[in-house]
């Protein structure tokens, strides 16, 4: 007996993204009520002494409070996490320990003492992704750099209400990045850093690097799983598009940021226009065949001068790593080592790790 398949409706379309959304830890906390529209903030608004940037930190991350500001509105915040936090090897245990320790980063991250060595001359300065902080993302990368004998660098940009790091328009979160970039170039004395951006983090980078004249202060940018032209995610992003309203009720179920890194959005059209590059810069990016948030995972390359595309399956077939374990892969740890400095060591061997890994235990601990 032949069966009549079943056309989602928009509205259950929408109810699918938002239960995807929640399910993956990223859903903002704006589920009840919208978000205020976001500010419109130049890099020029958050220059070295205004008020609405972080005070530096003196020496290596200790045990003191996170500095913290916001913007003018008080829409969007930002933090240097200063708080030293140990090394961890999954996303579930760092995601543990930042929410019993707030403000915590790997211990040596924002060391505004440290001095630039010869052999590494560019401090690095990460980013993180949506909906997360440095800790969460990093506790396991930032130490191995440290290791590795670089200055490391982190803020937690784009926060609402002291939390919820990673969630406001990611234009005014670019220029928190630019000011903390300013702040890392004085106190280290270098002359350029790299940057390193995780999904959202790859984004943000870009867009002060590409459209806030960053250029001039970036010598190397490193985007891991980074959605350069979006994702669609599981095909629901084109019909929530074509639904009126739809991109406006995902905003204010998710986040700003959320809506701006679908397939498509007005954001990466701006970004990406003209080209997804700019001269002076060396980019690169890390990609997985199996990215649950990115699809297709091309999306992740960049198609502009002076772009190298990795993808981690052809460095590595058995590795099945996706979206969420990428930035604590050590397979993926040893290619952002490896685009920093073409002769890093490779620490691992290609590892296997099944298609999916984690996935359970993140959609579990994000509605724990």
């Amino acid at each position: 007996m032949l069966r009549t398949a079943r056309v989602a409706t928009p509205t259950a379309t929408l109810a699918l993204f938002t239960a995807l959304a929640v399910g993956l830890g990223i859903a903002g906390t704006g589920l009840a009520q919208a978000l205020p529209d976001p500010p419109t903030t130049s890099l020029e608004d958050l220059t070295p002494g205004d008020s609405t940037q972080g005070n530096l930190p003196s020496g290596s991350a200790g045990n003191s409070p996170a500095t913290s500001s916001s913007d003018a509105t008080g829409a969007s915040m930002w933090r240097v996490p200063t708080l030293a936090g140990p090394p961890q090897s999954d996303r579930i245990a760092a995601s543990i320990y930042d929410a019993q320790h707030p403000g915590s980063a790997p211990e040596g991250v924002n060391n505004f003492s440290c001095v630039p060595s010869t052999q590494r001359p560019r401090p690095v300065v990460l980013a993180h992704g949506t909906n997360a902080t440095t800790y969460r993302d990093f506790s396991a990368l930032a130490p191995l750099l440290i290791a590795d004998g670089y200055c490391v660098f982190a803020l937690d940009y784009g926060g609402m209400g002291g939390d919820n790091f990673g969630s406001q328009d990611i234009r005014t979160s670019a220029a928190q990045f630019g000011t903390f970039v300013s702040q890392v170039l004085a106190a280290t004395g270098a002359g350029t850093v790299d940057a390193i951006g995780y999904s959202q983090g790859a984004t943000v980078t870009r867009y002060y690097i590409n459209k806030l004249g960053g250029a001039r202060n970036v010598s190397s940018w490193v985007g891991i799983a980074s959605p350069s032209y979006g994702g669609i995610m599981y095909g629901l992003v084109p019909i929530v598009q074509a639904v009126p309203g739809g991109v406006d009720l995902v905003e204010r179920v998710t986040s700003t940021a959320v809506a701006q890194q679908m397939q498509g959005s007005a954001f990466l059209a701006e970004l990406n226009g003209g080209s997804d590059t700019v001269p002076g810069v060396r980019y690169t990016t890390i990609a997985s065949r199996f990215d649950e948030m990115i699809q297709p995972f091309t999306n992740i390359a960049l198609r502009g001068a002076g772009a190298t595309n990795l993808v981690l399956q052809d460095e590595c077939p058995r590795n099945g790593s996706g979206h969420f374990r990428s930035v604590y892969d050590p397979n993926v740890q040893d290619l952002v080592r490896r685009a920093l400095d073409p002769d890093t060591v490779p620490r691992v061997p290609c590892e296997v790790v099944p298609v999916g890994a984690g996935i359970p235990q993140i959609v579990l601990q994000s509605n724990s």
